[in-house]
């Protein structure tokens, strides 16, 4: 069980650098930022792709599973970041995929 802990925590890194590398780029496309913040949502986007392969599992299972931490990390930024009340129905739907992803991460050994 340790070890799904690990790579939740993994996920929720790998989550939160995509999202800033994602984010970042909206800012200036959307928003007038300064397009200096494309460096940081590069260097972001790196880190994300670099985080993903420190997963142990075969490339499509790791993207299976992350899909499920992805949604409830990115509700969670709608929350913290842009201050966007959840609906009772985001929070569902993140935990039917967190449930989506601890079938993948905790089954038997291949």
């Amino acid at each position: 069980m340790p070890d799904f802990f690990k790579q939740v925590a993994l996920f929720v890194l790998t989550a939160l650098a995509e999202i800033v590398g994602c984010y970042l780029p909206w800012l200036v496309l959307r928003g007038g930022r300064s397009a200096w913040l494309f460096v940081p949502a590069a260097l972001s986007l790196a880190a994300f792709a670099w985080l993903l392969t420190l997963h142990p599992a075969a490339a499509g299972r790791t993207y299976a599973a992350y899909g499920g931490i992805y949604i409830a990390v990115a509700l969670a930024w709608l929350r913290v970041v842009d201050g966007v009340r959840l609906t009772t129905w985001d929070v569902a739907g993140a935990c039917v995929a967190f449930a989506g992803m601890a079938i993948i991460l905790l089954q038997p050994s291949p």
